[in-house]
């Protein structure tokens, strides 16, 4: 015959390892019926016996599409395994139609932009012109502070009073409380008041208080300091703002004394500080004495200038002035 047992022509070279693309016959691998003597066998030589599944997997018969593939195979984008999905089931990449998260201003709309850019400005040249004004109220004598000093002075105080005795080497170590009495002229005669704790009062209004009143907190001691600060020892004026701060005094004096209800006119005005040392801690061995220091002040005869509005006290007794 022109072809072998298996088929091949004489010019056909036989392949060193031949495909099975199916099951062969179990007979073929034994020497009984059927087995043609000398054909060749399914299996390279020193091969076992083959076995249906693996003529499954060397036909590329696939399994059910449900199953997993085996460890360390299959797609990389697919590790676990299982049926991929199709490129055209993948959802496109679309932006969302609300603000980007962490785009910050560039994520908001244009209006919206815009109206946040503004107020950003105006913060901005609020900030820089608080910092320029506290810089020029707390430098040194120049000639911005000669021409503007008046202005400075005016965006500062009081809200931005700038305080230093927090940082001071030597902080305060007493407590000063104002008082003041008055003779006042009533239907029974004249008589002279009871002394007044008008910083205890301002403490009183403030303690306990959420939000506390800047007048309660700091126009009775920036009204005595600058008092102090204009006046020497024996309580005359050592310059031009003298004059002024003894006014500033009388008039906040009789504004809280004209609300004690005394029954008659305010003649005069005497104010003195009660200056107390703060005590020394417990475990300290320091001896402090905190017996109060009083500092009087002469009486002031009350003018019309120094009645405050609504007070009902009318005109003040020019004679009573004239005679002192």
């Amino acid at each position: 015959m022109d072809a072998d047992h298996g088929g091949r022509a004489d010019g056909e070279r036989k392949p060193a390892w031949p495909e099975v693309t199916s099951p062969p016959d179990v007979g073929l691998q034994g020497s009984g019926d059927g087995a043609e003597p000398g054909a060749p066998s399914a299996c390279p030589p020193g091969a076992g016996p083959v076995r249906p599944q693996d003529t499954e997997a060397a036909a590329g018969t696939a399994r059910d599409p449900g199953e997993a593939a085996a460890p360390g195979g299959g797609d990389p984008e697919n590790p676990k395994g299982g049926p991929a999905a199709p490129e055209d089931a993948k959802p496109p990449d679309t932006p969302s139609a609300g603000p980007r998260e962490g785009a910050g201003i560039a994520g908001l709309s244009l209006p919206y932009q815009v109206v946040a850019a503004l107020a950003l400005s105006v913060f901005g040249l609020l900030a820089c012109g608080q910092l320029a004004m506290v810089f020029l109220h707390v430098a040194p004598s120049n000639t911005l502070t000669k021409q503007h000093g008046e202005a400075f002075d005016d965006w500062i105080y009081p809200e931005f009073e700038q305080n230093w005795k927090l940082f001071a080497p030597n902080p305060l170590q007493q407590n000063v409380a104002v008082e003041a009495r008055a003779d006042v002229e009533g239907a029974d005669g004249r008589r002279t008041t009871r002394w007044v704790n008008l910083s205890g009062e301002d403490g009183k209004a403030i303690r306990g208080s959420l939000l506390p009143s800047h007048v309660h907190q700091n126009e009775l001691r920036r009204a005595w300091d600058f008092y102090t600060g204009s006046h020497t020892e024996e309580n005359r004026p050592n310059g031009l703002r003298g004059e002024l701060s003894e006014r500033y005094m009388r008039r906040i004096v009789m504004l809280r004394l004209s609300q004690q209800g005394y029954g008659g006119s305010i003649e005069r005005v005497q104010i003195r500080s009660a200056v107390t040392a703060v005590g020394a801690p417990a475990w300290s061995d320091e001896k402090i004495s905190t017996e109060p220091v009083y500092r009087a002040l002469p009486w002031w005869n009350v003018t019309d200038d120094d009645l405050p509005e609504g007070s009902g006290q009318g005109q003040a007794s020019v004679g009573a002035e004239g005679a002192e």
